[in-house]
């Protein structure tokens, strides 16, 4: 046994001896086999180029195919050598440990664009060879006698020389000749090929303008035509040609013979249908894939009228953590597994199933009555979910979240009824998962508006289209106003202004939150000062800011407080953070550890919406806040009279606890006179509410301020 080669060259030139020797036996050359081998070297070397160079280029392979027919491999058996030689070894000796699959995928490109430099050339030798056919037939049949058995001898040479078939018929359709090449791509006897007249090559195949044109050719109205035809072997299989004919006319003009060049193109036309399957196709489940899948559904939605389509959009519920724990091959032949099951759920007419990529799949159906069988077959779907999935010895349960759209033909395009089915399988996730749920197209614009926010979010902060509203807090005993809140807003291009409720949800799940927090914080401080300065005989004003839980955990909170106060020259008493109860419920200390420094330094801490979570009341000696904010709920039945005994209980219980604690209360929601004196009555410190007024700009509490000094 010999070593494998060890440099690129000798890999190079171990490649060009196995595709030499595959081919030589089929190649119509005068040269040996070391020879011919020699002629294959650069064009292996081309082939080396274009497996690994940055960029694909069809061009190479091209080249390639061209060169072979250059080098006399006119026979399409030295196409298939080539194309099955270059498919086994090129990546093994030219990829030079690269990436498998990328090199694989370029070794498929490469041989596409070899068999369409190879056909490309062939054909215009074909092309020449029919010119020089034709004019040595009609030469041969014209010329003087003293010239006759030359003209022959070249038509001979020509006829039975050529690569491709060739054969001549009069105009009945007799089969006069055929040479050597059309019988063996025939693969019978050339009685066998002489016995049949031309209409009889008929195959079910046939497009509807070939007979066409043939009529026509025959009766003298066209000189030529060509066209891609299927013929039947003697065996029963199909040969498919390349088929140009040509009517030869005597030397009066008049239509005397049909000459027919075919050229073989089973092998490319087979090479064709794999690169398309595997182009359509997903490599792991063999289900059609997003390219095919979208071609059926366009195809569905461009229908006529009366069609209707329906469409299952599944993710299956928790497989990343199959992924995580099992590793990625137990995921794989989990969703081979999924997708046989998928399968077997649309066999129907109309219907069929393929995988978008990971753990997502759809399934179509089509007709007049997909208002029901998409119902149906979602059913089958959640059906063929249910047994579990054994591999490894374990039993995987498999869940899934499935969103539906259904509707007429010709209203939708494809992008948007996909985007819609996705929209819809979430809210089946959010749901709980393991179901499915119809689409709705107000939850669908409400999605698309939500999306629309989350990414101009990060450039509404960049363009200053944030601004801040206060909201007075005032004091219970003497009707001072001590502070306020401050509460953002987003002056939206096209929605206006939007409330935190509708965006600070949106900001946590991005991590805005923490610089547009950071930026909140800032201009509060800034305004805390200016109020300082302005009302300085007024007492210090207080500004309360909320903080959400992703600040809470941002490492950079601490730090930030510390330098905005500095550097805008507020004392830390001046400045209260606002944290709601649930952010805080099951807190342990290392969540607690920012806010107990806060609290060091002199900043008050808030524990907003306090009464709406489940926290121990116990807890609050563990927490270091110094206020408590009620939430409204607690105070909505006081706005009547008399006010609900059961709730004035409540909150004179809340209120007598916290300032056992040393902690002060704060009411939100007070819109009525009557509750502001309830509340006054019950002991709460201060409150903020539409009675004393809305959120609004800064001047607005310069004016209650103002009012309030020299009141």
């Amino acid at each position: 046994m010999t070593a494998e080669p060890d440099g690129p060259e000798d890999r190079l030139r171990r490649f060009a001896t196995i595709w030499s020797r595959a081919v030589f036996p089929v190649t119509s050359t005068s040269l040996t086999r070391p020879e011919f081998e020699q002629q294959l070297v650069p064009l292996a070397r081309r082939l080396s180029d274009g497996l690994r160079a940055r960029a694909f280029d069809a061009a190479e392979g091209q080249a390639v195919g061209a060169a072979l027919i250059a080098a006399h491999c006119t026979d399409p058996e030295a196409l298939s050598r080539t194309l099955d030689c270059v498919d086994a070894y090129l990546v093994l000796y030219c990829g030079e440990d690269g990436p498998q699959d990328a090199l694989r995928t370029r070794s498929a490109r490469l041989q596409h664009a070899m068999a369409a430099g190879f056909a490309q050339a062939l054909r215009e030798r074909t092309l020449t060879e029919q010119e020089a056919i034709a004019q040595a037939t009609l030469n041969a049949r014209s010329a003087v006698a003293e010239a006759l058995h030359a003209s022959e001898a070249r038509f001979r040479a020509v006829f039975e020389g050529a690569a491709i078939g060739i054969g001549i018929a009069d105009l009945e359709g007799n089969i006069l000749q055929v040479n050597g090449a059309l019988l063996r791509m025939f693969g019978g006897s050339e009685q066998g090929v002489r016995g049949r007249k031309v209409p009889e090559w008929t195959h079910p195949e046939d497009a509807p303008q070939v007979w066409r044109l043939y009529e026509e050719l025959v009766r003298g109205e066209r000189e030529h035509y060509h066209v891609e035809k299927a013929f039947y072997r003697p065996d029963g299989t199909a040969l498919w040609t390349n088929l140009t004919v040509s009517l030869l006319r005597d030397a009066d003009g008049e239509p005397q013979y049909q000459l027919a060049l075919m050229e073989d193109t089973t092998e490319r036309r087979l090479l064709n249908l794999r690169l398309r399957y595997e182009a359509t196709h997903d490599a792991l489940t063999g289900l059609p894939n997003r390219t095919l899948f979208f071609e059926r559904l366009e195809k569905a939605l461009s229908a006529g009228e009366g069609q209707r389509f329906g469409l299952c959009y599944l993710d299956l519920d928790g497989f990343k953590t199959i992924n995580d724990s099992l590793g990625h091959a137990a995921g794989d032949r989990l969703l081979v597994e999924v997708a046989d099951r998928l399968q077997s759920c649309a066999t129907a007419s109309g219907e069929m199933v393929a995988r978008l990529g990971g753990d997502e799949f759809v399934a179509l159906t089509t007709g007049p009555d997909t208002e029901r069988e998409v119902d149906a077959l979602a059913d089958r779907i959640m059906n063929a979910l249910v047994t579990p999935v054994r591999i490894d010895g374990r039993e995987l349960t498999v869940r899934g979240s499935i969103g539906i759209v259904e509707g007429p033909a010709g209203e939708r395009g494809p992008a948007e009824v996909l985007r819609s089915a996705d929209i819809t399988m979430y809210r089946a996730k959010s749901a709980g998962g393991n179901r499915f749920e119809l689409a709705d197209p107000e939850a669908d614009a409400r999605a698309i508006t939500r999306h629309g926010l989350t990414t101009a979010l990060p450039a509404a902060l960049d363009r200053g289209e944030f601004f801040i509203e206060y909201q007075p807090l005032v004091h219970l005993g003497d009707g001072s106003v001590r502070g306020a809140e401050a509460l953002v807003r987003w002056l939206h291009p096209q929605h206006g202004v939007l409330g935190p409720d509708q965006f600070i949800p949106l900001a946590e799940h991005t991590g805005l939150i923490v610089p547009l927090g950071r930026w909140v914080l800032e201009q509060s401080v800034r305004q805390a000062r200016a109020w300082q300065e302005r009302h300085s005989d007024a007492g210090p004003l207080r500004i309360n800011v909320n903080l959400s839980p992703c600040q809470l955990t941002h490492p950079g909170l601490v730090q930030d407080t510390v330098d905005i106060l500095e550097r805008e020259g507020l004392d830390a008493d001046a400045l209260c953070l606002e944290v709601t109860e649930s952010a805080l419920i099951g807190a342990d200390d290392d969540l607690l550890k920012p806010l107990r420094r806060l609290a060091e330094m002199g900043v008050d801490i808030a524990l907003d919406d306090f009464g709406t979570g489940y926290s121990n009341l116990a807890n609050l000696r563990r927490l270091p806040v110094s206020i408590l904010k009620l939430d409204r709920s607690f105070t909505q039945s006081m706005q009547q009279f008399p006010a609900d005994p059961v709730d004035l209980k409540i909150v004179e219980g809340i209120v007598s606890l916290a300032h056992s604690l040393d902690l002060a209360v704060t009411v939100e929601g007070v819109e009525t006179g009557a509750q502001a004196e309830q509340l006054r009555i019950l002991g709460c410190d201060t409150a903020q509410g539409w009675y004393y007024a809305r959120p609004g700009p800064p001047e607005r509490l310069h004016e209650l301020a103002l009012v309030d000094a020299t009141g």
